[in-house]
């Protein structure tokens, strides 16, 4: 089966079956209020997307999938477009349908959990795209017929025209079948233009000193960090960001910028997308950042690097 794949300081993220039950015990006990929507970007930047390739920019699809165009390079990350994730439909429409995107030359994927890796969405990607992957991932890709593969360790870099894009650590865990918990690793990337400052993408990670590594290696213009599946915090802890560890990840990046990401999709844990946001906002001025720091993006909304 291959070697399994640990955290920093091996801390566990897995949890036992009979923890798995008592969430599903307390998450029936509780009555939350689904009915806020991530509204879609009304004036969505379509025409300009394709043609571009000269201004960097980051462009929400929701959830934890982005279109980012970065020296001339349309990149992928994590694309999901599925309409359910296990029985629950989608809470909102993807910011971009597939038939919208510029053609892409980059996929990158965080890890192989279900709402981050979809292969039907895959399979339905004109190219054929550059992935890259965790270590670990290569395999299975190829299994599935996509040729251009390259899988990297933690702290790896690989050169995409004039982009350094490197593999770095995430806190987290991964499984897609009953036997393959860990064959892969997890992490998130890094992107660094020949001119601007990196984008760092984190993919999904609970809050840990690796944020710290990251932020003195790296001067990062934009961090995309998840704020969203965090309650009940006793089982999420470990796994997901709360709001307000994502703004602490965000300083330990010493990132000019934060945008939130992994919540308003899809229904992961038991808070909500208005929770997050909520606690997001209150979390942010208690601590006196300034607002023009945080940039909340609508489904579909694109920020642009000279604008």
């Amino acid at each position: 089966m291959g070697r399994k794949y640990t955290n920093l300081d091996n801390v566990s993220t897995l949890k036992t079956f009979s923890e798995l039950l008592a969430w599903r015990k307390e998450r029936a006990s509780k009555e939350k209020d689904l009915s806020y929507q991530v509204p879609q970007e009304e004036e969505k930047q379509l025409s300009f997307l394709q043609q571009n390739r000269l201004e960097t920019t980051i462009t929400w699809i929701g959830h934890a999938s982005f279109l980012l165009q970065v020296d001339g390079v349309n990149i992928l990350c994590d694309p999901v477009w599925a309409e359910k994730m296990g029985f629950d439909r989608r809470l909102a429409k993807p910011g971009l349908a597939l038939g919208e995107l510029p053609q892409i030359d980059v996929v990158l994927i965080s890890h192989g959990h279900y709402d981050h890796l979809d292969m039907p969405t895959l399979n339905k990607l004109a190219g054929p795209p550059l992935f890259l992957v965790p270590e670990g991932m290569k395999r299975m890709l190829k299994r599935r017929g996509f040729k251009r593969v390259i899988e990297l360790r933690w702290w790896e870099k690989q050169q995409v025209s004039s982009i350094e894009i490197s593999f770095v650590p995430a806190q987290h865990w991964t499984r897609r079948a009953l036997f393959d918990t860990n064959r892969s690793h997890w992490g998130g990337w890094v992107l660094q233009p020949k001119d601007e400052k990196a984008i760092y993408f984190a993919g999904d990670s609970g809050y840990f000193s690796g944020f710290q590594d990251i932020g003195q290696r790296f001067e990062i213009g934009y961090a995309l960090l998840p704020i969203g599946a965090y309650e009940p915090e006793w089982f999420m802890s470990s796994q997901h960001t709360t709001p307000e560890e994502a703004i602490q990840a965000f300083l330990d990046t010493n990132a000019d910028t934060m945008i939130p990401m992994h919540y308003g999709s899809f229904r992961l844990a038991d808070d909500t997308p208005k929770e997050a946001l909520d606690r997001l906002y209150e979390d942010w001025q208690k601590r006196g950042l300034n607002a023009d720091n945080l940039r909340v993006l609508l489904h579909g909304e694109t920020v642009r690097s000279n604008k």
